[in-house]
């Protein structure tokens, strides 16, 4: 049996990483659901596993590899900021220009009158997920299983609380338990989209390869500061989601090191 191919990894691992949405959002099904403190401490834990696998994932093997084609210097450093902030500014103009809703601050976006308010919620969580899965294919893209398979179980652990998340803010908007959990299954469904991309682009060009990772690492990074931080911060939970930051911070720090 011949080895999987990076492409296939990188689609597959995100696919996996994904699916742990739909399984941090069954709780709702049977109405076991967490105090909102213990939600946001869960969101600080997938923030944390989000900025340690930004940088120890993502932007210092980016260097290294800009510093493998360029050697020492400022071009590889400056490859790596470019596009850490191009990276950044990608999802923050899918936020400016895609019509949709967070669940405390409203909508957000053009104008959106016409479409149901359901897929406007669809539309924020899959502006969140994709770089998720973008970040997963490029670490298998890049270097293989050593180097995605960290990402995956990284980015899956930290889907499961917003899986739980997002299907407790549906239940809150009057959806049934069943729907509630259906939505936020469907939204880790775009993690498989952005893994694909991922892989593809770094399996096929080689000098992309620490753009992408920088890429990947700029866009998970405004997801980190603008949504989800935010977020976690604004129940008056502060410190227990910096306490699940640092935890989720340390465990893919470990990860990392133990599995890459």
């Amino acid at each position: 049996m011949e080895p999987l191919s990076p492409i296939a990894l990188g689609f597959l691992g995100s696919l996996a990483a994904g699916s742990l949405t739909a399984v941090g959002a069954v709780p709702v099904l049977f109405g076991r659901i967490p105090s909102r403190a213990t939600r946001d401490l869960l969101l600080g834990f997938a923030a944390g596993v989000m900025l340690a696998a930004s940088f120890f994932s993502l932007i210092i093997p980016a260097l290294d590899a800009a510093e493998g084609q360029f050697d020492n210097g400022a071009l590889p450093a400056a490859i790596v900021c470019v596009a850490i902030l191009l990276g950044m500014g990608a999802i923050a103009l899918m936020n400016e220009r895609l019509p949709h809703e967070h669940f405390k601050t409203g909508r957000e976006g053009p104008d959106a009158a016409s479409l149901r308010r359901v897929w406007l919620f669809i539309i924020a969580i899959t502006i969140h997920n994709f770089p998720e899965g973008l970040a997963v294919g490029v670490g298998f893209g890049a270097d293989g299983f050593s180097g995605g398979l960290p990402l995956a179980i990284g980015i899956g652990l930290q889907n499961a609380p917003e899986g739980l998340a997002v299907a407790v803010s549906l239940l809150g908007e009057g959806y049934s338990r069943l729907r509630a959990w259906g939505i936020a299954a469907l939204t880790g469904l775009v993690e498989p989209v952005g893994g694909l991309l991922g892989a593809g682009i770094i399996s096929l060009s080689q000098p992309l390869l620490p753009w992408g990772l920088a890429f990947a690492a700029g866009a998970m990074l405004y997801v980190i500061s603008h949504e989800i931080i935010p977020e976690t911060h604004r129940s008056g939970h502060q410190n227990r989601a910096t306490l699940g930051l640092a935890v989720g911070l340390v465990i893919m720090l470990f990860l990392d090191v133990w599995l890459g």
